[in-house]
């Protein structure tokens, strides 16, 4: 998408808005948002805040909520209970102060295939006070479409097309960009220059809120998530923080492999997790003979080696594989539908 570092997203410091955790501000607070249609609750109690300069993601499977969500954050839609701030103001009680703030992509960017990108971009221009073409030619290099921007729509890729509705986000030199299920239809290539993208965005002070139920590319993408399942929040934090709160697996591979259980079992804080217990990838214990799946404390490890030596049994290998976040997501929202 570009590597260009010209970039003018961000005209000064977020007015009106709280301190987060170390010391950015939160670009925008969700407190207690719930919604029902037609006599049914939708959205129970979402709560979270998106710090300046961070890109935090919305994970949930389809139908969880997510877009209902995006919809109440944006004004498409009101929300039945609690409060939505962007920069300190109100979305239900200040729209236009709040949504200045704001650029997003509902789903999928809407452009007009007859006219060249540039036309697009001015067309778009006109509903925002304070744009010119240079801000137009700004946003075309911000994107990397520079070189095609004069080209009709109708010649663009998927992620060409991605790239002009970023672009058209961006105009009113946006504080928080909200993109739903980015990443979709866009081939491996072109989601490694998002991921890029995105990042290039927000280490120049943009908060990004990125909706999406590719947990592995989020894992790469994302500073922070929140999971959501069923209209309810699950979880929050740093990505790299809910996977440690989860635990981690420890593989064992031994020379003399049932003696070798019957004195792990021995050793406290040792359980032993069965084949179709665990969701350690199958590509992980391919080639391995008898491995023994096991959680432990991590510093009772080295202890065990040296018990397993002492008893002459070989330790072919030991290793701890933490789970990844689709693994993470799979265990809460099974666990959330068993409920």
């Amino acid at each position: 998408m570009g590597t260009t570092t010209r970039l003018s997203v961000i005209p000064g410091p977020v007015g009106g808005s709280e301190r987060a955790a170390g010391g950015r501000e939160t670009v925008l607070s969700v407190r207690g948002l719930r919604k029902k249609i037609r006599g049914k609750w939708i959205i129970h109690d979402v709560t979270f805040d998106v710090r300046a300069g961070e890109i935090f993601g919305f994970l949930g499977p389809n139908g969880s909520g997510k877009t209902t969500t995006i919809r109440m954050l944006v004004n498409l839609i009101r929300p039945t209970e609690g409060e939505i701030l962007i920069c300190g103001d109100n979305v239900v009680r200040h729209p236009e102060l709040a949504l200045r703030h704001v650029g997003c992509i509902v789903e999928n960017p809407e452009m007009y295939d007859y006219m060249t990108g540039w036309e697009n971009l001015e067309h778009f221009a006109r509903m925002v006070k304070g744009i010119d073409a240079a801000r137009i030619r700004e946003v075309a290099d911000i994107v990397g479409l520079e070189d095609r921007i004069f080209d009709k729509v109708k010649t663009y890729s998927l992620g060409m097309r991605q790239r002009l509705g970023i672009a058209q986000a961006l105009l009113g030199r946006p504080k928080l960009l909200i993109l739903d299920e980015p990443t979709n239809g866009l081939d491996p290539k072109g989601i490694k220059e998002l991921r890029a993208f995105v990042r290039m965005l927000a280490d120049n002070g943009l908060s990004l809120f990125i909706s999406s139920h590719l947990l592995s590319e989020i894992q790469l993408m994302c500073d922070r998530v929140a999971i959501i399942n069923k209209g309810r929040v699950l979880a929050v934090g740093e990505v790299e923080e809910l996977i440690a709160q989860a635990g981690s697996y420890v593989i064992w591979q031994l020379d003399r492999t049932e003696e070798g259980k019957r004195l792990l079992a021995e050793i406290p804080g040792v359980a032993f997790v069965a084949e179709g217990q665990h969701r350690i990838d199958e590509g992980v214990l391919a080639g391995m003979r008898e491995p023994i799946v096991t959680t432990m404390p991590a510093e009772r490890i080295p202890g065990a080696v040296e018990k397993l030596a002492k008893r002459g049994i070989g330790v072919r290998g030991v290793q701890r594989q933490a789970p990844t976040l689709e693994e993470l997501f799979l265990s809460m929202t099974e666990d959330d539908s068993r409920e």
